[in-house]
């Protein structure tokens, strides 16, 4: 999933109204952010290999350290207890949002999601049906967003247009790739671009929520 893991971030902010949304965004997207870097180390591997299933053009040979169910739990807790550890219920909601990432994936990916190192591999295959893949991905979107607005209110214009710039640039990723899947010129080229993707989502909105508050009681 894409949306779908932004979208637990942005309704995680209604159990943690105090939390900022970089941290959810963070702790949500946590898989995926690790995973360029593991790439790049030769710790994990993936594979350009078109129609491994409907929806994306890669095939995830290994990524045991950034999406094992086990290491996900320990990676969770770390970040918690960094990040979160002051805010009430703040080890809890983050370590949920981390470990969230594995089920979502098991959903939509092929058997490929490992339990732990070396362990089974889970998959429901999602993918394979394009439709209703971006149907619960938008329909997880948009919920997210009116729990989000519902929660906060913008302090200025950086707090409402930066955070409608931001939505509106996730939702166009994500319906363009939806509608051409093309294939990533190289591994390299993945790498990079999820690396930078990654670590700009989350701090772009960690800035645009700074400039709103919470409008519930903690």
């Amino acid at each position: 999933m894409f949306l779908g893991h932004y979208a637990l971030g942005l309704a995680a902010k209604r159990a943690a109204p105090r939390l900022p949304l970089g941290v959810l965004f963070l702790a949500a997207q946590l898989a995926d952010i690790l995973w360029p870097f593991l790439l790049a180390l030769g710790l994990e591997e993936v594979r350009i290999h078109p129609g491994d299933t409907a929806f994306t053009p890669l095939e995830f040979v290994s990524y045991p350290y950034s999406h094992s169910l086990v290491l996900l739990a320990v990676w969770g807790l770390a970040a918690g207890w960094l990040l979160a550890r002051r805010h009430r219920n703040g080890i809890a909601v983050v370590t949920a949002l981390v470990v969230s990432h594995w089920l979502l994936d098991v959903v939509t990916h092929r058997p490929d999601m490992p339990v732990y190192p070396g362990g089974p591999r889970y998959g429901l295959g999602l993918w394979n049906a394009v439709g209703a893949t971006v149907a619960i991905e938008l329909a997880m979107f948009v919920a997210a967003v009116w729990l989000y607005v519902r929660t906060t209110r913008p302090m200025d214009g950086i707090g409402r247009w930066s955070f409608v710039l931001l939505m509106s640039t996730l939702l166009l990723i994500y319906i363009g790739d939806a509608l051409s899947p093309a294939a990533p010129p190289s591994v390299s080229a993945l790498t990079v671009v999820a690396a930078i993707g990654g670590v700009l989502f989350t701090a772009w909105s960690g800035w645009a929520d700074a400039h709103r508050r919470s409008i519930i009681s903690t």
